[in-house]
């Protein structure tokens, strides 16, 4: 058979081959710095520290996308008489809350006894399941990660014993722990810690035995003020506790001999106050408002503190890791917790028992939240719309304690009905001290701007009573402002405090603080420090506490520094062009590459598990 002789058929037309298009346009020094000034909400950098061959790649890809786009216009026009489709754009992922991958670590295949590794004496002896083979367990120890204890160095002993993963200070060639006795017998041997779940507190609620009293007493006021504790035309109950035919009817019923606790009650005026007045108080913030983290903000000037929300169900089963959310540093000389529920009789009863259990200066409602999780269930931000649960909630708390009760809201749930200034002088009137609003409603969860100006409005409906209010102030220009344009009687910083903790420094002294590397690289330190106390320096407590820190970082690396910016304050929804630090360090410091946070903590901590994974919680849409 003959070959196949090529025929003009077969040939290529000329016309119908792809044109390489024009060459791509070199973009000059001038242009790259027009486009990084014309992007929206573009941080003023100078232009010595912008990094532009990081900026002509991104200059490169927009191009590249915008042509993309155009021959996809062009494509779509031709194929409207076929009837194809254009693909859809992939929707946004809204936060990582949801899905996050769990850090598991494996765990070694002969368990160690942990009392013989704390160098004590395990209490089941020769019974026990796990391994008292100090020699094999110490050789399979993983390698430490720093030359010096913290823990051993601080308190003259370390109670993880032969655990720890700083040992090689205080552990001797026979596998014992050393103790310093001196330094004992100065610091007590340990960091005390406010509010630890006793084992006997916690079984009472397990087993659901603890004595709510004032929570019955208010019960049998209900019942008393209305038949089967009815409401009244607005919905609410009947607020009769206060009258002496309640109390004294109470007394006659009771059991015994009558009391003084029987027949008299406090008065609002008669309660403890919490002075909020051009006072600076650190928000409860979740995951990243840990008792280090607070510990570090209390140096650099917060003069009230909170813990991270808590819910309340969990507190009444008496769960340790939602306990643990209560411990308190004795450096925080006013602090509270907040709460977060959505009926009435378990915040009223979780509020008398932190009252009657732990230290604490006031308690916070958590009306606020705006996560999905939460809001469903008609607790944080859902309260807005259930009145009568939210009134019912308040004035149950209001009724069992004897110190102040707070309100932190936002100014509503839809963006455009604003009810916060409606709802605050009911708040107050049903027994809340102080109310706190931050300026964005449920859902701008954190986008666009807090609305400073409508804040003032919430203040004029609190008064006489104090307010605070909350939203974007990251610098003391921007506190006296938001003093200036709200009226509120005291700040709370939030994600300010997040992205420099020492924003409470520069809003006392009034002036912007040019922090160095360094000086932040020792902020860290300190915040590893007490983290490794708080949550252990044994493997378990450096995952921890590595965690912990990644996630502060998350939030950290936004700060740009006070001496790159062409114009001061620094603003919250500004994202800084792609820029070079003054040093390597700070550099790595404002990288927004989770590998670097890495790096950061491997100063601190040593080299990363294989086995470790990490997404930050929280994804940062305050620039939008």
């Amino acid at each position: 058979m003959a070959d196949h002789a090529e025929t003009n058929e077969d040939r290529p037309c000329l016309e119908s081959r792809p044109s390489p298009g024009p060459a791509p346009v070199v973009p000059s020094r001038d242009e790259l710095l027009a486009y990084v000034r014309a992007q929206p909400g573009s941080a003023p950098i100078k232009v010595d520290y912008i990094d532009f061959s990081k900026v002509k790649e991104k200059f490169a890809r927009n191009n590249q996308q915008r042509s993309t786009e155009a021959n996809h216009g062009k494509t779509k026009g031709i194929r409207e008489g076929s009837g194809d489709e254009p693909p859809t754009k992939k929707q946004r992922v809204r936060g990582q809350n949801k899905h996050r991958p769990r850090d598991k670590h494996t765990l070694p295949s002969e368990r160690p006894c942990l009392d013989v590794l704390r160098g004590g004496t395990c209490q089941y002896g020769e019974q026990c399941k796990y391994s008292h083979n100090i020699k094999k367990l110490m050789d399979d120890k993983l390698p430490d990660v720093g030359p010096r204890c913290f823990i051993f160095d601080q308190f003259g002993a370390c109670p993880f014993g032969l655990l720890c993963r700083f040992g090689s200070s205080h552990i001797d060639a026979e596998f014992k722990s050393i103790i310093d006795d001196e330094k004992v017998k100065q610091t007590g041997g340990k960091q005390i810690v406010l509010n630890a779940l006793s084992r006997n507190l916690q079984i009472q609620l397990r087993k659901k035995k603890y004595d709510f009293k004032k929570y019955d007493q208010y019960m049998k006021s209900l019942k008393t003020s209305g038949k089967n504790g009815s409401l009244n035309q607005a919905g609410t109950p009947n607020d009769l506790a206060g009258k002496v035919t309640i109390a004294t009817d109470n007394a006659a019923r009771h059991a015994g001999a009558v009391t003084d606790a029987d027949i008299i009650k406090l008065r609002p005026c008669e309660k403890k106050s919490l002075d909020v007045e051009n006072k600076l108080l650190l928000a409860p913030l979740t995951t990243v408002g840990n008792l280090p983290f607070r510990k570090v903000c209390k140096q650099l000037g917060a003069d009230i503190t909170c813990g991270e929300m808590a819910m309340c169900t969990n507190l009444l089963q008496g769960q340790t890791s939602e306990w643990a959310l209560l411990k308190r540093h004795p450096s925080e000389d006013v602090f509270g917790v907040q709460l977060c529920g959505g009926y009435p009789d378990t915040m009223t009863k979780c509020a008398e028992l932190l009252s009657n259990t732990i230290d604490i200066d006031f308690i916070d409602v958590n009306v606020g939240c705006p996560i999905d999780l939460v809001y469903h269930k008609g607790a944080g931000s859902g309260l807005m719309n259930r009145m009568g649960k939210f009134q019912e909630i308040v004035r149950g708390m209001s009724s069992v304690l004897d110190i102040p009760l707070t309100v932190k809201m936002r100014t509503g749930i839809q963006e455009g009905k604003l009810i916060a200034h409606k709802v605050i002088p009911q708040v107050l009137n049903w027994g809340a001290s102080v109310v706190t609003v931050h300026g964005r409603t449920r859902e701008q969860r954190y986008t666009k701007q807090a609305d400073w100006s409508y804040l003032r409005q919430c203040a004029e409906a609190a008064a006489p009573y104090p307010f605070i209010g909350n939203g974007d102030i990251l610098s003391y220009e921007d506190a006296n402002f938001f003093r200036e344009q709200s009226g509120s009687s005291g700040l709370m910083i939030a994600r300010g405090a997040l992205i420099k903790p020492w924003v409470f420094t520069e809003i006392k002294e009034q002036r912007h603080w040019d922090i160095s590397s360094r000086e932040r690289l020792d902020l860290l330190q300190d915040y590893v420090n007490m983290g490794l106390t708080h949550w252990g320096s044994d493997t378990e407590g450096v995952r921890k506490t590595r965690r912990f820190l990644l996630e502060w970082l998350s939030f950290l690396h936004r700060y740009i520094p006070v001496g790159l910016l062409e114009t001061l304050p620094q603003r919250i929804n500004q994202r800084p062009p792609y820029f070079v630090g003054r040093d390597d360090l700070e550099t790595l410091m404002t990288s927004a590459n989770c590998a670097d946070w890495l790096k950061i903590s491997e100063m601190f901590l040593g080299p990363v598990p294989d086995d470790f994974h990490f997404l930050p919680k929280h994804k940062a849409n305050a620039y939008k």
